[in-house]
């Protein structure tokens, strides 16, 4: 048990809580896709992304798909320290790969990681075809119970955001404390208004100002 973990589940619950509103049909579409971004690199995204799939990976009625959709600069594989290989730029791409033989399954219970493929020069015109909502759709239709969470690049340093905005039902904005600027942050919310549900993440942060700590309870002892 540690801080971190604690943090993590407090903030997968509320996404868990929407994604079943979603699949119930009490909110909008797609709740069970997440994205994961910021506005500028550096404030934690990744590290972010990755740690929510962990937690969420560990939930009983829950699995996980983590994917890669940083594509100028992936680094989830590099991260969870997997090989690479085809991944979702592929079958954007490529009408002959199958979404589903790119995944790569990990040695974590519930959890497996979608690469993001060869890089291109047209990413965003890619994401921005019919074929993605099929694909995407593809993610989950055998998983009913599957969270697909997207690693996205920076808002404001790379246009996929504001297209992989349009197909989730849930977007987090990793804001990292005393490093983030209020225009740049209003900036990159805009750029993600494709998504209706937009949440803010504060990483990076050295003092709470309601006392709050994780990570000391399940170690006391009487």
């Amino acid at each position: 048990m540690s801080a971190l973990l604690e943090e993590f589940r407090i903030v997968k619950r509320q996404l868990l809580l929407t994604a079943a509103d979603s699949r119930a049909g009490r909110t909008a579409r797609h709740g069970e896709r997440i994205l994961v971004c910021s506005a500028h690199p550096g404030e934690g995204k990744t590290f972010c992304a990755v740690n929510l799939a962990l937690s969420i990976a560990a939930e009983k009625d829950n699995e996980v798909l983590l994917v890669d959709a940083d594509f100028a600069k992936p680094s989830v594989l590099s991260t969870l320290g997997l090989p690479g290989g085809p991944g979702l730029m592929d079958a954007l791409a490529d009408p002959e790969v199958m979404v589903e033989e790119c995944i790569i399954p990990t040695d974590i219970p519930g959890l497996s990681v979608l690469p993001a493929g060869n890089q291109t020069g047209s990413d965003t015109e890619y994401l921005a075809s019919a074929r993605t909502r099929a694909i995407l759709d593809r993610l989950t239709a055998q998983a009913p119970n599957r969270i697909v969470i997207f690693d996205s690049p920076p808002a404001l340093a790379a246009s996929p955001a504001s297209e992989l905005a349009m197909h989730v039902g849930q977007a987090v904005m990793v804001v990292r404390a005393d490093v983030t600027g209020e225009a740049a942050l209003r900036d990159a919310v805009g750029i993600l208004s494709g998504c209706a549900d937009i949440k803010l993440l504060l990483n990076g942060t050295r003092f709470s100002p309601t006392g709050r700590r994780f990570g000391t309870y399940y170690g006391y002892k009487e």
